[in-house]
């Protein structure tokens, strides 16, 4: 019998998906802003490239940070990553330059990637594996609602003010889900905490074939995904000359697209099975990379063809994070946080690479993403859940 998901657990989730949902507002606002930021500090898109691989690179750290604030407690985790949220969006605000924003991006980025390895942790301790799948894809409708609401809300707010001003809401905004945060989360001891340290489950993770596997499957395809990311709105600006009210059309487009992913997530990736589910995401969307040079011939085609994109992505990522959490169930908050690692590493392949591809050709950018693709797919079979914790998938 599936075990019953309490209702305090239940007020947890809702929790953490709006404490999310505010993070990753900020996180992904400065693509689709990107030319604005760039004309507000009298910058190129290249000299703001540079922030974004400093905060992939630093990324690295985070199973460092994450496992040692879980090794006891996951609270401290949670309040690490919100905190760092709060102060780092706080530092790009008062500085109101580019060094600022380089800092606070940093700072922000590290704060991203230990909450949710944090979150994901302390929800596989209280939720089934069979139910997980359910759960985190809850949690993951944060990803979308930040680009459908948050976005649009921050650039609405760079319009009417500067470019701070998004910054300057989101860490009052941070400042006060933490403080939700620490009067709401109990204080619980952590099932590892019985005998291993932090850095004694992060080598174990390490010294694991499948965990490294789930790392490598993160960096590929998340830097598949970056390749398009950090140059859609430059390709549709540079293709269809448009304006940033059409820029924020394309992001709730895209977003409700990604909503929909996530909502499919809910309802069938525990049914069909993670592994399958994470194949047949990749697949599809390292296809949907080959085609959308294809589609500059009409708006309404590249904005389909994106947002196929993300939907694909989106459910690939949930299918990954799913399994992860029951690689090492012992040492669940360290894979989750060496996958977090990953991913920033992943990241760091866009801002690297794509704009040098991108002035050769958009077809580069999207063969590389195809590419990467490709060599995610073939190291699915290899991220195996332990079988002693987990039902048998079908």
């Amino acid at each position: 019998m599936t075990q019953a998901i309490s209702p305090r657990t239940r007020a947890q989730i809702f929790l953490f998906t709006l404490t999310r949902t505010v993070i990753n507002s900020g996180y992904r606002m400065v693509y689709p802003l990107l030319p604005l930021f760039a004309a507000g500090m009298g910058m190129q898109l290249a000299d703001l490239s540079i922030a974004f691989s400093i905060r992939s690179a630093l990324g690295v750290f985070n199973p460092f940070l994450a496992s040692l604030a879980n090794a006891k407690d996951r609270k401290n985790g949670l309040m690490l990553g919100a905190v760092l949220f709060f102060i780092g969006c706080g530092i790009t605000a008062v500085g109101q330059n580019f060094l600022g924003f380089v800092v606070g991006l940093s700072v922000f980025g590290m704060g991203n990637g230990i909450f949710i390895p944090s979150m994901q942790a302390y929800l596989g301790d209280k939720v089934p594996f069979e139910r997980r799948g359910t759960v985190l894809s809850i949690t993951e409708l944060s990803w979308s609602l930040g680009f459908i609401i948050g976005v649009p809300v921050l650039g609405f707010l760079l319009e009417k003010g500067s470019w701070v001003t998004p910054f300057s809401t989101l860490a009052i905004a941070g400042a006060l889900l933490a403080a939700v945060l620490w009067l709401l989360i109990p204080v619980e001891r952590t099932p590892a905490s019985t005998g291993t340290s932090g850095l004694a489950d992060l080598v174990k993770a390490l010294c694991y074939f499948p965990a490294l596997a789930a790392a490598l499957t993160g960096i590929f395809s998340t830097g598949a995904n970056e390749m398009i990311n950090l140059t859609f709105s430059v390709w549709i600006k540079d293709n269809f000359g448009l304006d940033f009210a059409a820029l924020a059309i394309a992001s709730v487009i895209i977003g409700t697209s990604e909503l929909g992913s996530e909502l499919l997530s809910v309802a069938v990736l525990d049914k069909i099975g993670k592994h399958r589910a994470m194949r047949l995401a990749l697949i599809l969307n390292g296809l949907v990379a080959l085609v959308l040079p294809l589609t500059r011939v009409s708006f309404g085609l590249a904005l389909a063809g994106l947002a196929l994109f993300y939907v694909s992505f989106e459910f690939a990522l949930i299918s990954l994070m799913t399994m992860v959490s029951e690689i090492l169930p012992h040492a669940r908050a360290a894979v989750l946080s060496l996958l977090m690692a990953a991913l920033s590493l992943g990241r760091m392949l866009g801002p690297l690479f794509s704009p040098a591809l991108y002035q050769s050709s958009f077809w580069l950018v999207c063969l590389a993403a195809a590419a990467l693709n490709a060599g995610a797919v073939l190291l699915v079979p290899s991220i195996r859940v332990n079988p002693q914790s987990v039902p048998a998938e079908s």
